[in-house]
């Protein structure tokens, strides 16, 4: 069974048939789902995914696109969603050089805030970094966080230093497109105990799927080319990630105490 690490299923793109999408789980092979919150105006929305799915985990934080809006009351907004005992991390959080929704020195100033506020907790972060690799890698450093970068997009020495100081590096569709080089150097470079999975749907589906909505149930196409590279099977790449996910987020204790509660249900 598979563990997708990164999903935004509170995306309006699935208003239509989000309970249909959730159903299918695990009957798709995927046994749990971390949701990210993302967008300034949807981290309650990824919280309350959570609260109502078993299998659903949740993650808070503001994009880097989006913390242009962002007020100091955000952040005590912010810390009163991570005590709810489903949401296992800050994030996605981070830089975006590309897209520039916001101004550089705004973006960095709430990213150093959640960072401040993921080391304040002890919780990990899930950092967004598109195009600021130095910049991003500066700043988990300087602030002592742990936790994982999303869609890695940096170089295989790149992804060897985040290893060396505890980091996580997590691969969605994308290694399945023509061009995706370094991201197949890189699996082929780190340990697979550092290794997570994702699809970031809706977004990012893999071939041949690229220009329909991502599900989680595709997964399985990240893990399939990550087995190729490693010359393991896709179930050992699904029971490792899935590990990976569990101990990074620390979410061992809680999935057990939640199993238990379906039994009793």
């Amino acid at each position: 069974m598979f563990f997708d690490s990164h999903v935004h299923l509170d995306d309006p793109q699935f208003d239509v048939d989000r309970e249909d999408v959730l159903n299918r789980l695990t009957e798709n092979g995927v046994d749990g789902v971390l949701n990210a919150g993302a967008p300034w105006t949807r981290m309650d929305r990824a919280v309350e995914l959570a609260d109502c799915w078993p299998m659903v985990w949740a993650a808070a934080g503001v994009h880097p696109g989006d913390v242009k809006k962002m007020r100091r009351e955000d952040l005590d907004r912010l810390e009163l969603l991570t005590r709810h005992p489903k949401c296992v991390a800050i994030g996605e959080i981070g830089l975006d050089y590309h897209y520039l929704n916001s101004e550089k020195d705004t973006q960095r100033y709430w990213f150093y805030q959640q960072l401040m506020l993921a080391k304040e907790l002890d919780l990990p972060v899930i950092i967004h970094d598109r195009d600021a690799h130095q910049d991003c890698l500066d700043a988990v450093f300087r602030y002592g966080v742990r936790g994982v970068f999303h869609c890695y997009s940096g170089s295989a020495e790149m992804a060897k230093e985040l290893v060396r100081h505890g980091f996580y590096c997590s691969f969605t569709g994308v290694v399945t497109y023509q061009g995706a080089r370094r991201a197949l150097e890189t699996i082929a470079q780190i340990p697979l105990e550092r290794i997570l999975i994702e699809t970031d749907c809706p977004y990012l589906a893999p071939v041949p799927w690229q220009k329909k909505r991502n599900e989680p149930k595709n997964v399985a196409a990240v893990a399939k080319v990550i087995a190729g590279i490693r010359g393991v099977s896709v179930e050992k790449v699904a029971e490792v990630t899935a590990q990976n996910a569990m101990c990074l987020f620390q979410m061992d204790k809680l999935w057990q105490n939640n199993e238990h509660d379906e039994t009793k249900k």
